[in-house]
């Protein structure tokens, strides 16, 4: 019998088996289990790893694997009925130039000088990936029978299944599509979701990437303010009100580059004013799975309280990986399913395989759970490092919110290296940024995170692309040394 579906009916008696259980009690050893199905040790654990990957049992390193907690009941559908007019309404704005911008975006994908300190990165550095396990993952993945054979379109069954369960709120499997990558799935998003020249409401500040997309999309990106609690719901209602806007783009956890959580009390709001305007919520949850170590519980999606199909949900594996580990997830409810289903295949066909069939392997193992909590205890490490360096040497620098989730921190430049500052000339934050790169650290201006024009200067700064806290410290020093040439 073939390995692969040695593994498949294992899986399926010990699904049948799972009944004798209570939630939380452990299963037999995998060695009794070797001896009493006479398969080896490897079938066993990819058995248990596609039943962890299914969220029906829990492995723990060195204690053995247990019958998962029961589930939560699932969400009576919702009524989605009103995605026919707003997916067919015509858009009254001109149409305008498809231009791409992609500075906002490279300055955080180009490798700085040798010498030169990052924290410009949009990354884990190499030392804070599951280097290891990704390898062990891709390896195994690429022996399985059919691995290097064309997947469903909408991607692996498994791997949908692990997305829908962790975002929750009874999304199914049924109502996610495999993407590659963040990007690649909010470039689906907005081009199924506006037609070209509509305006589409933005965070301000927000993510350059998004919009860069949305421009060469042919959509008009209106600022919508931020504050320490996420969007404004009050500005939001205007917005659709004056734009009749039917698209809204928001990253409601750990908001880049501000770091904010939408509070609770807004959350409920947001998708009332959107519903109320007939319009769609695109919710880019990127950094979900680089949570710091003193955040607490987490809120859930959106899209896991949204049953009227409100919510199109991204979620992504590669920040919490490699940025060349390129998974994610678009989950939706309704017809705009199959529109967002069209848009992919035109565009990418579909994931890889292998890279699906590896991303399957490493949530599955052990290894995850240990890789996430170690990357948790470091960025929030590493934030309180450049915390207090930077209130010791640079306490002008504004630091409004000291985020528990994410891999930076945004700051506000003194009064006077602002767009309109007479010392400093149009291009304050420009002159800070070529400053500290001829001191040795790589920074990233904030002006390309709004769309519009910002209420003044600030910095973007990675604490996660860097080798250690040292570096961090001398980073400090360094942008230092760059505030004192230019301020």
């Amino acid at each position: 019998m073939h390995e692969r579906s040695s593994v498949g009916h294992l899986a399926e008696r010990l699904r049948r088996e799972l009944n004798r259980y209570s939630p939380g009690e452990k299963l037999p050893s995998s060695r009794a289990l070797v001896e009493r199905y006479r398969v080896s040790p490897v079938t066993v654990s990819r058995a248990l790893a596609q039943l962890a990957a299914e969220g029906l049992v829990v492995t723990r390193p060195g204690a053995g694997a247990f019958r998962a907690p029961a589930r939560t009941p699932v969400t009576p559908a919702g009524d989605t009925s009103w995605q026919e007019v707003a997916l067919s309404a015509d858009g009254a704005a001109d149409l305008v130039p498809r231009s791409v911008d992609a500075s906002g975006v490279l300055v955080s994908l180009a490798a700085p000088p040798p010498g030169v300190i990052e924290f410009n990165g949009g990354y884990l550095h190499p030392s804070l990936q599951p280097e290891r396990a990704m390898s062990a993952a891709l390896a195994r993945a690429g022996r399985r029978p059919g691995a290097w054979g064309r997947p469903p379109t909408e991607g692996l069954p498994e791997l949908r299944e692990w997305f829908a369960r962790t975002i929750g709120g009874g999304v199914t499997a049924a109502e996610v599509l495999i993407t590659s990558g963040g990007q690649s799935a909010l470039t689906t998003a907005l081009r199924a979701l506006a037609p070209p020249g509509a305006p589409v409401l933005v965070e301000s500040p927000t993510y350059p990437g998004m919009l860069a997309i949305a421009r060469a999309a042919g959509l008009r990106p209106v600022p919508v303010p931020v504050d320490a609690d996420g969007v404004r719901p009050s500005l939001l209602a205007d917005a659709f009100r004056a734009t009749g806007a039917r698209l809204f783009v928001c990253q409601p956890l750990f908001q880049n580059p501000t770091g904010a959580v939408l509070a609770p009390e807004r959350r409920g709001e947001v998708l009332g004013i959107a519903r109320a305007a007939g319009a769609f919520v695109v919710e880019d949850d990127f950094v979900r799975r680089l949570v710091h170590e003193d955040a607490g519980p987490l809120p859930r999606p959106l899209a896991a309280d949204d049953p009227d199909g409100v919510v199109v949900h991204v979620g992504s594996l590669t920040k919490a990986t490699s940025p060349s580990f390129r998974v994610s997830a678009l989950a939706a409810r309704g017809p705009v399913l199959e529109r967002l289903r069209a848009i992919q295949v035109v565009d990418t066909f579909f994931v890889p395989r292998p890279l699906q069939e590896a991303a399957l392997e490493l949530v599955g193992s052990p290894a995850w759970p240990r890789h996430l909590r170690a990357v948790s205890a470091e960025l929030r490490s590493r934030r309180d490092v450049m915390t207090t360096a930077l209130r010791l040497r640079l306490p002008d620098l504004c630091l409004p919110h000291i985020p528990s989730g994410g891999y930076h921190l945004w700051l506000r430049l003194p009064d006077g290296t602002g767009g309109t500052s007479r010392a400093f000339g149009t291009g304050g934050e420009s002159a800070l940024t070529a400053a500290a790169l001829r001191a040795g650290v790589a920074i990233t201006p904030g002006r390309p995170y709004f769309s519009a024009e910002p209420p003044a200067g600030h910095v973007r700064l990675s604490f996660a692309a860097v080798a250690g806290e040292g570096e961090i410290t001398e980073g400090v020093r360094r942008l230092r040394a760059a505030c004192d040439e230019v301020l």
